[in-house]
């Protein structure tokens, strides 16, 4: 089976085993996600909310806008990354994902990283990071690339303000390009340390 078929089975099993079932009740779609199936870069938010919900993809409202702004900013595009949500349905009213959630929905998260095989993941906003990095506070790790082993996988997590936090807060946003700024040479010195 190919990469997409892979993703496609993903799909089918959360839908099959009914991960969520209040979720997937009040959700339009199942957002599993978007992007190069080969990607070096991992992007991970929390849970979709009303336009990824209406369109079934990841990342297509102000966040998403924002989010490919500074994509551009280190000549990448959407076509360049994969993009996801640690939950895949969006919660009623575009609420916090709670812990159960992000529980059930977490193997098959680890299950797309397994099969993109990413060099970087970059975690948005503090729901995607404490899965990886627990007991950390974002505010203190923001931009800092952390080594990490799963199993047997080994991963790089570079854990970032969400965008839709620079929405609201306009002195995120600077922290947040300037974090992004620096994904280019974090993703050059894994290839470096990886060849």
């Amino acid at each position: 089976m190919d990469k997409q078929q892979l993703l496609d089975q993903i799909a089918a099993d959360i839908r099959n085993k009914n991960i969520c079932p209040d979720l997937a009740k009040t959700a339009k779609n199942l957002v599993i996600g978007d992007g190069n199936l080969n990607a070096e870069i991992v992007f991970i938010g929390e849970a979709p909310g009303k336009n990824e919900d209406e369109q079934g993809i990841p990342f297509v409202g102000a966040a998403g806008k924002f989010l490919n702004e500074m994509l551009a900013s280190i000549n990448l595009a959407r076509s360049d990354i994969y993009i996801t949500n640690i939950v895949k349905y969006r919660p009623p009213n575009n609420r916090d994902p709670l812990p159960d959630e992000k529980r059930a929905f977490w193997p098959y998260l680890i299950k797309q990283l397994q099969i993109i095989q990413p060099k970087l993941v970059v975690t948005l906003g503090r729901h995607s990071m404490e899965y990886f990095l627990p007991n950390q506070k974002i505010s203190q790790v923001h931009g800092e690339p952390c080594h990490i082993t799963f199993g047997q996988d080994k991963l790089v997590v570079l854990p970032l303000f969400h965008p839709a936090a620079a929405l609201y807060n306009g002195g995120l946003r600077q922290t947040l390009l300037d974090d992004f700024a620096r994904l280019p040479a974090i993703v050059e010195k894994i290839k470096q340390e990886q060849a």
